[in-house]
Parts: structure tokens; sequence; C-alpha cells
């Protein structure tokens, strides 16, 4: 039981860092849009999510998996 909590914790605290890693890429590119009207533009006419996914990985972000 308690290696099962442990366990739990540490899925926990991966899926944590996961997570603020996933918030800090969308925060990076929040900050590049707003200084790049193209790439607003590009972002702009995605039609749905995988679009976003490849564009944004085609700039190095990682915003596709799941934290």
């Amino acid at each position: 039981m308690i290696k099962n909590i442990i366990l739990s914790f540490k899925v926990a605290e991966k899926d944590l860092n996961n997570f603020l890693k996933k918030i800090e890429q969308l925060n990076k590119i929040s900050e590049l849009i707003k200084k790049n009207p193209d790439k607003k533009k590009e972002l702009s006419d995605c039609v749905n999510h995988d679009e976003v996914v490849l564009l944004t990985s085609k700039w190095g972000f990682e915003i596709g998996k799941r934290w």
C-alpha cells in the first residue's frame, strides 16, 4: 500500500511538472505572437488543434502532448 502511495505521488509530481512545462511553452508562444504579427496570422489561420500543434512545433515548441 505504501509503495502504491509513493508511486501515485511520483506520477502526480511528474504530471504537475509536465503541466507546468506546457504552460511555460504556451506563455512563450503568447509572447512570440504579441511581438510578431506574421506568426500571429499564421496561428490564426490554423483551423484545428492539430494544425496549431504542427505549426508551433515548427517554431520549436511542444504543446501537443497531454501533461
